[in-house]
């Protein structure tokens, strides 16, 4: 009685599935189901299930691929005939004679299956499979539970899918709906569709299948696991031959082709393989920049989703041959299985209009072998140097500076020593302040050999800390601050002291915030010009692009243009170029930085052993515990920066002297060794043959200082008087007294005089009013002086040249 109850069940659904299409309009199915039929059947029709996206180098090579699926379509032309008429013949013969239900099938699979009790049975045609397959395999490929309902063995799914296959063939014809159907069905775990299948297991394309290799894919479409000819040869084998035989049965080959192809072995590729999926497919060497591509595009648009599904053309900009001169010149520096060390390099193309990235290399390759000193990490593109630049961030000081009205020719104090204002934390050997965990900022020079003040270009060139310190005290932090994110450092400055996302819950302070917002909390943190923070290599390097570019910042991008799935332009939504400085500043800048790689500059001795000869622009740093290092430079055609720093779990200093680079106790990198050697190391090969070009001309504004920045004349003024007019201009005055013969309290002298930023510092000298008579002194040979012109003895006259002054080549801090 119940199979009886299901025989007639049955025949009504086959009854209603035929008259679907007359009754439909008639209201005979509800609204709601005739809406669901259509919307998946209009889904069918336009919707391209998933494709592997392309990611390619700035000629167009590929580099590496994204996807969930691998998939690559291909329209009905460019299937062989053999390949269809291997499917058809096993999976629906009569293919090319129903409309999309064979019900003569159907109606017979269901009585057999009633009388039975059990599915012996299928009478599915292609276009039902296709359709089963779109709803499994792309619709609900990422939702288990809506893949099981595409599935289960229900009447109700069976009829949906004879109403859907009858509009389908109403709107398609049979060529596209088999080619539809071979390029969504699985051939394997991650293989999909017929192009993918032909490559991965024979190595060739789906126009010039076989007949064994066609057969040997048709076969597989209903159980690719089972039948995986790799994993399983001789049961692929054999349902490769029934498959042949089917041809045979369907008149589409001969019985002396099937014999003869029957003989053939199996013929896989070896091995049987699909592309790498992900950037560890890029090798080690291109790695970080596909890593960085995916990155950038998620920033400005793309989810994750999108570029491993929607088969994208991605075309990057980068270059080949500068990625392979950086690549070798960061492992020549530093060798990649060098314990807890990376060196770390991006070079950006200058320009007005894109900052395009062309290289992101480390000593390290990139992938998924540790023990082999791989890593996924973005060393060169993310905030991955946690102990910091060093004194590559005294750039933003000068640059705050020249806005503020200085010039690159204008002085500044350079005193051995200095007490900075309080700040957080803070070296145990400065006092405390007697605020909770707050000390004095207490810091010198590498050495005493620095005069007591020099020209901001020579600062630049010899990086005195103390006085970039100062320069710090007289700007206020908020502007040193903010032009390192105008300048290049967004990302940066984004992170919190660790170099990642603020965390509001975390007890630490410099952890609950932002770097920007760190450094400029309680009055200021003076240490910010030394860079002791996380930093971000890439982005040094286009901190240097911003300068040569006239102070132009663009994103640094590392894409050419993205083409969808149709060849079509896709627009990328990149953030717009600014102009964040005045270009004469920035041109004032890159001057004042543009004699580190001379006579005593701290990158003088790389550039010496490269022979370096071009105008350029260049900052070396180093941290105080030498744990890191850097180097940024640029031409006017390429930009570029290198980060030295501790990359293990056991982070010491960095020793280069005596061997090569090693984790040490007390360290001693510097900014002018590995970085700068690393760097013109690359760019003196990217170079060759580049035309030589000269660094932009100085305003007179940017080198000899504004107007806003000229000190009052006082000399000759009562020292009152002359106090108040500099006080009222912006400046700090001290006494000190000089024996004159002025009237008591005129002001003889000033220092400095010319120009110097608001908040300086101006010592007066006053005159006593008295002039005391000289001492008497003991002379020597009374009876016989010597005659004019004649050599005057030892500890007599000055010296024929005054001493020079000897600056270390890069000291802590640079």
């Amino acid at each position: 009685m119940l199979k009886l109850l299901g025989l007639c069940l049955l025949a009504g659904v086959l009854l209603a599935g035929m008259m679907f299409p007359v009754v439909g309009s008639l209201g005979l199915v509800s609204n709601r189901a005739s809406d669901t039929v259509d919307s998946i059947s209009a889904d069918l029709v336009t919707t391209d299930p998933p494709l592997i996206t392309t990611i390619t180098d700035k000629d167009g090579a590929p580099i590496a691929y994204l996807y969930d699926q691998y998939r690559v379509l291909v329209p009905p032309e460019k299937i062989s005939p053999t390949m269809k008429a291997a499917l058809v013949s096993v999976e629906d013969r009569r293919f090319y004679e129903h409309q999309g239900v064979d019900w003569r099938g159907t109606l017979r699979a269901g009585l057999t299956n009633q009388v039975s009790g059990a599915v012996t049975q299928g009478a599915s045609t292609l276009t039902q499979q296709y359709v089963k397959n779109y709803l499994v395999h792309v619709v609900a490929r990422n939702n288990q539970v809506e893949a099981q309902k595409a599935q289960e063995q229900t009447i109700a799914r069976k009829a949906r899918e004879a109403r859907i296959s009858l509009q389908l063939e109403r709107k398609l014809g049979k060529e596209e709906i088999l080619a539809r159907y071979l390029n969504v069905v699985p051939f394997g775990s991650t293989i999909y569709g017929i192009a993918a299948a032909a490559q991965a297991y024979f190595n060739t394309t789906p126009d010039a299948l076989t007949v064994p290799q066609a057969a040997v894919l048709a076969g597989m479409v209903n159980s690719p696991s089972a039948l995986n000819p790799e994993a399983y040869p001789e049961k692929a084998l054999e349902r490769r031959n029934q498959v042949i035989d089917k041809m045979v049965e369907n008149d589409k080959l001969s019985k002396d082709a099937a014999e003869a192809a029957k003989k053939e072995p199996l013929g896989l590729a070896t091995p049987v393989r699909t592309p790498p999926n992900g950037c560890v497919g890029a090798g080690p060497e291109n790695g970080f920049f596909c890593s960085y591509v995916v990155t950038y595009l998620q920033r400005n648009g793309f989810s994750l989703e999108q570029l491993k599904t929607g088969g994208y053309t991605i075309q990057t900009t980068l270059d080949r041959t500068i990625t392979s001169h950086a690549k070798a010149a960061a492992e020549a520096q530093v060798a990649k299985d060098t314990d807890g060390i990376a060196n770390t390099m991006a070079v950006v193309r200058p320009g007005r209009e894109r900052h395009e990235v062309l290289a992101l290399v480390a000593n390290r390759d990139y992938g998924l072998k540790a023990d082999q000193f791989q890593t996924t990490y973005d060393l060169p593109s993310g905030v991955e140097n946690k102990f910091g630049a060093g004194s590559v961030y005294k750039v933003f000081t000068a640059a705050a500076a020249l806005e503020k009205g200085m010039g690159i020719e204008n002085m500044m104090a350079t005193p051995n020593s200095h007490v900075s204002r309080v700040f957080k934390g803070g070296a145990a050997k400065c006092p405390s302040t007697g605020e909770p965990d707050t000390r004095w900022y207490c810091l010198g020079n590498a050495t005493s050999n620095y005069p007591p003040q020099m020209t901001l270009q020579q600062a630049l060139q010899t990086s005195p800390n103390t006085g970039f310190v100062i320069l710090e005290e007289q700007l206020g932090m908020d502007p040193v601050v903010d032009m390192a994110s105008r300048l290049g450092m967004r990302e940066t400055m984004a992170t919190n002291i660790a170099g990642e996302r603020p965390n509001p819950k975390a007890k630490e302070y410099g952890l609950r915030v932002s770097q920007t917002e760190f450094y400029k909390a309680n009055g200021g943190n003076a240490s910010f010009t030394l860079s002791p923070a996380p930093v971000s290599t890439l982005e040094l390097a286009n901190v240097a692009a911003t300068v040569i570019s006239g102070g132009m910042w663009c994103p640094p991008t590392p894409v050419g243009k993205v083409t969808d799935r149709n060849g079509k332009q896709v627009p990328v939504n990149e953030a717009p170029c600014e102009q964040v400085v005045a270009e004469g500043l920035a041109n004032g800048l890159a001057n004042g930085m543009s004699k580190d790689d001379q006579g005593q500059g701290t990158a003088a001795a790389a550039a010496k052993g490269v022979k370096w000869d071009r105008p350029m622009i260049g900052k070396t740093g180093t941290t105080e515990d030498y744990k890191s290092a850097a180097f940024i430079g640029a031409t006017p055609d390429f930009a570029g920066a290198v980060q030295t720093f501790n990359d293990g779990t056991a982070p010491r200093g960095i020793c280069v002297n005596g061997g090569p680079p090693r984790l040490c106790g007390e360290g001693d990198i510097y900014g002018g060794t590995v970085p700068a050697r690393t760097w013109f190391d690359t760019m003196s090969k990217v170079h060759e043959g580049v035309p030589r070009r000269d660094l932009p001309p100085v305003d007179e504004r940017y080198r000899k200082g504004g107007k806003e920045i000229q000190i009052p004349e006082v000399v000759g003024r009562n020292v009152n008087d002359a106090t108040k007019i500099l006080e009222e201009a912006g400046y700090k005055v001290t006494v000190s007294n000089r024996n004159s013969e002025q009237p008591k309290g005129t002001v003889v002298g000033q220092t400095p005089r010319g120009s110097a930023l608001r908040g300086t510092v101006v010592t007066l000298l006053v005159s006593t009013g008295y002039v005391p008579p000289p001492a008497p002194t003991e002379t020597t040979n009374t009876q016989n002086p010597p005659a004019p012109g004649d050599p005057q003895p030892p500890g007599n006259g000055r010296p024929t040249d005054p001493p020079q002054i000897t600056l270390p080549t890069d000291p802590p801090g640079r």
